[in-house]
């Protein structure tokens, strides 16, 4: 796939940032934004051809800037896109889009008066054992969905609790709305809407004011369940998502780096029933998802097509963390 006409503007040269930045191919990322002027020009000496500057503003006033990669922290994320919309440009936003829900309607608004295209960097759907699962699902391999049962956590490190995602309004919350959000997603990826929300969060461990554990069970208007975990208190990084049909089952565990190796294994269900019959997929080569995720966002502009996430989907994970919120804060009253 060709991209060197749709010229790209990154806002945010964090981490995730740097990682956005590197599944483009340099020649169309124009311009690098950031508060912080030595991290937008560090990046923009590693893309040749690239800007670094302060203000978005000067980027979406460029008619060659025909999308925007949004990496900010949580509170920024609506306003910039937003920004962006308004200004006719297509743009993929970083989980979870907004604070609040209210904040990604008002960009799904302005999306639909321009006419642009607007994804959600949910890019944990373009991991391999993740593609491969929903292959197998939508070929029928584990017959009827019954439940998704998933757990997702990290250990902090010291400090944790005194960084940005520790600051409700830098975050918007704890480890639901920052990893719990990705569980959601991959859930309903499988399952579809979820009519019933029930759970709760708490802070266990670290001295912050938002969650660092996070528990939901969730249902489709079928019945079919999502029973998930999120932790930052789990000390060793985990990662592990269990699909269970009437004829099988997929288990996923790893997600490559510190999470550990990457694998699915299917267990087929045979007619006598008893031990299942199993095949093992590893993935061990490096992260490719984000640099999937762009190229399904490339293709989402240019075959005039809604991004899957979007803004609906993120709309709806947004109202599911705010409910499990909304449960906390009432119990304090």
């Amino acid at each position: 796939m060709q991209t060197n006409t749709i010229g790209f503007a990154l806002v945010g040269c964090g981490v995730v940032g740097r990682k956005r930045a590197a599944a483009l191919p340099g020649a169309t990322l124009l311009y690098t934004c950031d508060l912080e002027t030595s991290k937008a020009a560090d990046l923009a000496r590693a893309h040749p051809g690239s800007q670094a500057i302060t203000d978005y503003a000067v980027a979406l006033r460029d008619p060659a800037v025909s999308a925007v990669i949004v990496s900010t922290l949580n509170a920024a994320l609506a306003p910039v896109s937003l920004a962006a919309v308004r200004a006719g440009k297509h743009v993929l936003a970083e989980k979870p889009g907004a604070l609040t829900a209210t904040e990604l309607r008002q960009v799904q608004s302005a999306a639909t008066s321009s006419g642009v295209r607007v994804r959600l960097g949910y890019n944990h759907r373009f991991h391999p054992a993740l593609q491969k699962a929903h292959e197998l699902v939508d070929a029928g391999a584990v017959g009827p969905l019954l439940f998704v049962r998933g757990r997702y956590g990290h250990g902090g490190r010291k400090g944790y609790d005194r960084e940005w995602r520790a600051d409700p309004k830098l975050s918007g919350g704890g480890e639901l709305i920052d990893q719990g959000v990705h569980l959601i997603d991959l859930a309903g990826w499988f399952l579809g809407d979820f009519t019933t929300v029930d759970g709760h969060c708490a802070t266990y461990f670290w001295d912050m004011p938002v969650d660092d554990n996070a528990f939901l069970s969730l249902r489709t208007a079928a019945g079919q369940t999502a029973w998930l975990q999120v932790s930052c208190t789990e000390w060793k990084n985990l990662f592990s998502l269990e699909i269970y049909g009437r004829n099988g089952k997929i288990a996923i565990e790893g997600l490559g780096g510190s999470y550990g190796p990457e694998r699915l294994i299917y267990y087929k269900m045979l007619p006598q029933m008893g031990p299942p019959e199993m095949t093992v997929w590893e993935f061990p080569s490096g992260d490719s998802s984000w640099t999937a995720e762009t190229a399904a966002f490339i293709d989402d502009i240019r075959l005039g097509r809604e991004p899957s996430p979007g803004l609906r989907a993120g709309i709806r994970i947004l109202e599911i963390v705010e409910k499990i919120y909304g449960k906390k804060k009432a119990e304090k009253r």
